[in-house]
């Protein structure tokens, strides 16, 4: 789950998993997979940036138990 604020300046938590697509036109766009759109105050980039972090996150405990 990432955390990204509305147009309205109110904070809101999205599944990261569930995004499709990302777009600047001119303001951040969000899909998800049933094809529901939000609107962001985010830049694209700082999404890509956030949902990076949150998949490194969930899947750095399974990388080290495969280590292990």
């Amino acid at each position: 789950m990432i955390v990204l604020t509305r147009i309205n300046k109110e904070k809101f938590v999205v599944n990261a998993d569930l995004i499709k697509f990302v777009e600047e036109v001119p303001d951040t766009l969000i899909t998800l997979r049933d094809d529901e759109k939000i609107m962001v105050g985010e830049a694209a980039d700082e999404v890509i940036r956030r949902v990076i972090e949150y998949v490194r996150a969930v899947r750095a405990p399974l990388s080290q138990q495969l280590s292990a």
